[in-house]
């Protein structure tokens, strides 16, 4: 989903995903024997579920986001047994490779104005951000008539589009962008300000200006460089796949996709060069210009020699019903189906510990409205960790 494999690698990976089941899953912990895995909702499926949002707004609904176009909504309970169309873009969608529905966000206003956000392919060679609303008598309902269009980033390539939405405790809007795919940035796109690829990006929603359906934050770091494109928040990313902000701090945590030797996570600053294509994590990736002076070191990085090979951010989790987890990040790998807690710790390598290995093509993590943590899973299913309690 979000590595430069070939489209028959792809293919491979999602007839694998289609036939497992959670029978087929080693859900076995590996060093913390009070957590495990539960399929949370044992009712429902998915097809290739990819993110999962609460809306906050004390309805306790689930929307979890399909890559073909679709938005499921239902009640955040374990033995629901249907779930709802939200919205259906499936027509409006180009949904191969990594292409597709990509990301969703809901306005902190969301209960009063109904505002979401979707980040979306509407062809192979474009990223579209734009604000929906649900219909006025449905809160169960988008109203397909009502988009905004906010952004459109081309790209040059099919894979790493990135498409992350979320919104950071300033009320801005924060937006992943890849570097435009292919393997190796040949375009350069990440080190270039000059351009939306490769970055976090930071706009907001609820203003206007320039001609603009969203204004410019007047801290934006870039905001007075020139030649620079004044929505980046940050640069010097490969393919942020799905990032989240601590709801404790603020601290803004990303995983970054690696290209052939390290997968990393970090922590976002405002003006931050994360080293892309010049770096590969901590490791010299173009050899030939390795200067790395002015760039951030990841929090942690991991190599491939466990078949790990495409990392999945996650959530420093602020939950209740996993008190041994509280402060950790926790993260997986998307092809070795791994998943890891981080210490929340910054300015130097984190001490990281396994927690699961799974078969699990982990697609995406998302929390409800207590901030308890899910797994959405391209076998179909979303899962979550429980602890228990042990004699």
């Amino acid at each position: 989903m979000k590595k430069s494999f070939s489209i028959l690698t792809l293919v491979f990976i999602f007839i694998f995903s289609s036939c497992s089941n959670s029978d087929d899953i080693n859900l076995k912990p590996i060093e913390d024997e009070s957590v495990t895995i539960v399929n949370t909702f044992p009712n429902l499926s998915f097809s290739r579920p990819l993110d999962l949002q609460s809306p906050n707004d004390g309805t306790n609904r689930i929307f979890v986001v399909e890559q073909r176009g679709t938005i499921k909504v239902f009640e955040n309970d374990t033995e629901v047994t249907e779930s709802r169309t939200f919205f259906d873009m499936s027509g409006n969608i180009a949904s191969s490779d990594e292409l597709g529905l990509l990301g969703l966000a809901f306005h902190p206003n969301f209960e009063s104005n109904g505002y979401f956000y979707v980040c979306y392919t509407p062809s192979s060679d474009l990223s579209v951000v734009s604000r929906f609303k649900t219909m006025d008598n449905d809160p169960n309902m988008a109203d397909p008539s009502s988009e905004t269009l906010l952004l459109q980033i081309p790209q040059p390539y099919t894979n790493h589009n990135g498409g992350q939405l979320g919104f950071g405790p300033d009320g801005y809007l924060y937006i992943a962008s890849g570097d435009g795919g292919s393997g190796g940035d040949p375009d350069g796109n990440a080190q270039n300000l000059g351009n939306l690829l490769g970055a976090i990006l930071r706009i907001d929603v609820d203003n206007t200006g320039n001609g603009l359906n969203y204004a410019i934050p007047n801290d934006n770091p870039f905001v007075d460089t020139e030649n620079a494109r004044p929505e980046i928040y940050a640069y010097g990313l490969r393919n942020p796949w799905r990032f989240s902000f601590d709801v404790r701090n603020g601290n803004l945590w990303t995983g970054d996709v690696g290209q052939g030797e390290k997968e990393e996570i970090n922590i976002i600053e405002s003006g931050g060069n994360y080293g892309w294509n010049i770096l590969e994590g901590t490791s010299c990736y173009n050899a030939m210009d390795c200067d790395d002076s002015g760039t951030i070191t990841p929090v942690f990085e991991y190599d491939h020699s466990n078949n790990d090979r495409s990392v999945t951010g996650g959530y420093v989790y602020r939950g209740s019903l996993n008190p041994s987890l509280v402060g950790y990040y926790i993260y997986g790998d998307f092809i070795s189906g791994r998943i890891w807690a981080l210490d929340n710790v910054s300015g130097s390598m984190a001490s990281n510990k396994l927690l699961f290995e799974t078969s699990l093509p982990i697609a995406s993590f998302g929390t409800d409205q207590e901030n308890e943590l899910y797994i959405c899973s391209f076998d179909g299913n979303i899962y979550k960790i429980v602890e228990q309690s042990l004699p």
